[in-house]
């Protein structure tokens, strides 16, 4: 039986000029600060590193724990590729007011450019306000010419598809697809592990200095993809006591698990560490020898590879969203 065990993470909240206060009314996270706009749950970004708070592995941060359990914590495979970094970032975020339009770069841009990876990202609708709404894709056909012309009069909004965000909506955000999220939306984010951003557009609002912040036009230009799709919500239908799948691309794949009654997750073939996103409820991890981890919502849980099967017991319906880095 392996000394690892279901980890959880200090929460490290980013103020944001869009930010609110629903991570702690809604998510009862332990921040008393005016405007947070995200919780980042899992890091292994530079200078924005996770530690442990639960269990003997407290205090440890996460990279010290792969340098450590290599395979054992993320699955050989994973450590194999990535080494001491993780490979994913998990966020709640809180749309208080709307977001800057912007882009993420795909691989061979970001590597080129900043020597990280790309950002893909997929965004899971925890609560949303009546009408509230999401920006994603291009609703015309559209070149690089055209978009510097909305950018200059100010029109980028009749540009964008948007979308009314209702709770438990997916939206799935390659790189390469322009996005913001507007007013009222608090949502999940899980994505690649890089924090690149090029902002387009940022509706000419001050940030908390008081002035105009940066906008990345020319690299946004060269990143993004001006491809129309015909639908840029991901369509599912819950099923209770079973996995459902949400997500799924090359950096990992996102389950959406409901449950009212106790389920086996069997991993033993995954070769990845599962990462549990709590969007509802409550639920208790049962991962043998009598051993068990509660989750809340609003907590998110990182079940190391070495833990083949665990068993969720739901202590209040529970919702969670389950992922994990699928093999290629």
């Amino acid at each position: 039986m392996s000394e690892l065990y279901p980890l959880k993470f200090a929460p490290i909240y980013k103020e944001k000029v869009w930010g609110g206060q629903r991570l702690r009314t809604q998510l009862n996270k332990n921040t008393d600060r005016d405007l947070v706009g995200e919780s980042w749950e899992l890091s292994c970004v530079e200078d924005n590193i996770s530690v442990v708070t639960n269990g003997f592995l407290s205090g440890n941060e996460l990279h010290e724990l792969i340098e450590i359990y290599m395979g054992d914590l993320v699955g050989d495979r994973i450590f194999e590729q990535f080494g001491n970094a993780f490979p994913l970032l998990f966020k709640f975020i809180d749309a208080n007011d709307v977001l800057s339009v912007k882009v993420h770069p795909d691989d061979k841009m970001a590597m080129e450019k900043h020597g990280v990876p790309g950002k893909t990202e997929m965004w899971y609708v925890v609560e949303s306000e009546p009408n509230s709404y999401v920006y994603t894709g291009f609703s015309e056909k559209l070149n690089k010419a055209k978009l510097r012309e909305h950018i200059k009069n100010n029109t980028v909004e009749n540009s964008l598809n948007k979308e009314i965000a209702h709770r438990g909506d997916v939206f799935f955000v390659p790189a390469g697809r322009i996005h913001a999220t507007g007013s009222g939306v608090l949502f999940a984010e899980i994505q690649q592990s890089s924090d690149i951003t090029y902002r387009v557009y940022d509706w000419n609002r001050k940030g908390t200095d008081g002035k105009s912040r940066e906008l990345h036009i020319d690299n946004a230009l060269e990143a993004l993809d001006f491809s129309k799709v015909d639908s840029y919500r991901s369509d599912y239908k819950d099923n209770l006591n079973e996995p459902v799948e949400i997500t799924n691309c090359p950096y990992f794949v996102v389950n959406k698990l409901v449950i009212d009654s106790m389920i086996q997750r069997d991993y033993n073939k995954l070769d990845s560490f599962v990462v549990l996103m709590c969007v509802e409820g409550s639920a208790e991890i049962d991962y043998g020898q009598n051993e068990h981890e509660k989750i809340f919502k609003g907590e998110t849980v990182l079940i190391p590879a070495v833990l083949e099967s665990v068993k969720i017991i739901p202590t209040n319906d529970a919702q969670l969203l389950e992922v994990f880095v699928p093999a290629d």
